[in-house]
């Protein structure tokens, strides 16, 4: 079992905000490494971006454990949703080898707000 906790199970944040992130694991094989990443990607049409921006690495991991990581969050770039194109910020923990993972998405923009694109013209995009 893989668990990501964020201060008070929030999921909204603001750019630059400085967060608590507990990383907690209960693995039935041992793993070499256990990693939380937090990272953006793209989803929707088009090429798929993905940019892991801040990771943590915890080399010859117990099977059981917790930790704790104080992050500054990025100044950017904001998590928006679009007709066509959408940028989701999360949160990753990954045991390898094997590969057992979770994902807690988040949002991230100057007043936590994901940032919705609609057309200004009226006209479809």
């Amino acid at each position: 079992m893989l668990e990501i906790l964020l201060p008070d199970d929030r999921t909204s944040f603001e750019a630059g905000e400085v967060i608590e992130v507990t990383a907690s694991w209960s693995l039935e094989t041992p793993a070499d490494v256990v990693e939380l990443r937090l990272l953006w990607n793209t989803v929707g049409k088009g090429d798929r971006n993905l940019s892991v921006e801040k990771f943590w690495k915890y080399e010859q991991p117990l099977n059981r454990d917790r930790v704790t990581e104080t992050i500054q969050l990025p100044a950017a770039p904001y998590s928006f949703s679009g007709k066509l194109v959408s940028l989701v910020w999360a949160f990753e923990l990954i045991a390898l080898p094997g590969g057992n993972s979770t994902r807690r998405e988040i949002v991230l923009s100057p007043d936590a707000q994901e940032i919705l694109l609609t057309s200004q013209s009226g006209d479809d995009e």
